[in-house]
């Protein structure tokens, strides 16, 4: 059984986008190099790899499952180690209203 890995700072990143109005699903059980999480504001949904800023950059590099996951996926994917990061692509999707 594989054990889901959780970036720390996932939980606050999580709580400041559902606190400015995003909805937010996780999906990081998923594995096979999907995204953390599947998030929707203003009639706009995009996804969210989380990776942790406080770790070295080395460390915060896509997994090989990552970049061929991203790579065939047919749209952006969000890589973000902050909740300002977070803010910010939400915000993106806001503004496109």
């Amino acid at each position: 059984m594989r054990i889901a890995r959780v970036d720390a700072n996932q939980k606050a990143i999580v709580a400041a986008l559902r606190a400015c109005g995003v909805t937010v699903q996780h999906l990081h059980q998923v594995g096979a190099g999907c995204p953390d999480l599947l998030c929707a504001v203003s009639g706009h949904v995009f996804l969210v790899e989380v990776k942790d800023g406080a770790k070295s950059k080395s460390e915060q590099k896509l997994t090989p499952d990552q970049v061929i996951w991203h790579a065939a996926w047919q749209a952006e994917v969000h890589v973000i180690n902050s909740i300002d990061d977070a803010l910010l692509v939400a915000n993106r999707y806001r503004s496109k209203a």
